[in-house]
């Protein structure tokens, strides 16, 4: 069940992900972020009314208050860096780079009293491999620098995004995506009352930035799930696996061409799943 809801939210998050780029060729990415964010944000305190998720505990050692906090903001620079990189040229630029961030997460569950058979290691390296080839690095023609910093940024802010988030989804899941969205949400309104624009979007991009805030809140919350259901650092590589969704959706959608590379990451990446979930 843990592996499935983590692969579900890697399909979300990619989904997402390519959604994000694709508005932010056209707009600011901080507003395509910031708008995507608040949609994210209602739509988390509709489900939390729902469930009454609010009564599970929020200070304290076991609190999800602070870790939420925290990984909401580092998140958030995570996500202006993706999209500001995705904006630049082709997708297979940053996304390589940025799912590396769940190196981050993965050695501190391993720290922290994970242990993995050799098996499901080989598993864990095979998918890391595989989704940095199959997201496409783009070394061929060189990676000029500014592409390059913003997704070492977004690994950064992935990967500790990603580790905080996995301590307050112990309290509760929801409530640590319902925080996350909470501090972007201020960090949203002071940048929209710093800038004095809402984005400058369109009534036809609303159902896209409504996918965008629901499928990246959903794909936090199934991962979190997924964290209290089974190994931490097995939930973390599988829910990275997120770029080889956004480089088949660059492919289909807009007929970006899958190098060999790609098709070589694909299968690692599968047989990376294969192993993983099978042991």
């Amino acid at each position: 069940m843990a592996s499935l809801l983590a692969l579900l939210s890697s399909m979300l998050w990619g989904s997402s992900d390519f959604e994000g780029g694709r508005l932010s060729k056209k707009h600011a990415p901080l507003a395509v972020l910031g708008f995507s964010q608040v949609l994210g944000l209602i739509f988390g305190i509709g489900l939390m009314l729902i469930s009454g998720e609010w009564r599970a505990t929020a200070l304290g050692s076991n609190g999800y208050l602070i870790p939420g906090i925290i990984a909401g903001l580092l998140g958030y620079f995570g996500l202006f860096c993706l999209y500001a990189g995705l904006s630049t040229g082709r997708m297979g630029v940053v996304s390589p780079i940025s799912s590396m961030g769940a190196v981050v997460p993965l050695t501190y569950a391993l720290l922290n009293g994970d242990r993995l058979s050799t098996i499901t290691s080989i598993g864990v390296v095979m998918a890391l491999v595989g989704v940095f080839c199959a997201s496409g690095p783009e070394l061929s023609q060189g990676l000029p620098l500014k592409p390059l910093l913003l997704a070492i940024g977004a690994s950064f802010g992935f990967g500790t995004a990603l580790t905080s988030m996995s301590i307050g989804t112990q309290s509760s899941a929801l409530m640590t995506m319902v925080s996350m969205r909470g501090a972007t949400f201020c960090v949203t309104i002071a940048l929209a009352l710093t800038f004095r624009t809402l984005g400058g979007f369109s009534k036809k991009e609303y159902p896209s930035l409504i996918f965008i805030g629901v499928a990246d809140f959903l794909a936090n919350v199934l991962l979190g799930v997924a964290c209290t259901k089974g190994l931490v650092s097995i939930a973390m590589v599988l829910g990275s696996l997120f770029p080889i969704a956004t480089a088949l959706l660059a492919f289909k959608v807009l007929h970006e061409r899958l190098h060999k590379v790609q098709y070589i990451g694909i299968v690692l990446a599968v047989t990376g799943v294969a192993l993983i979930s099978a042991f």
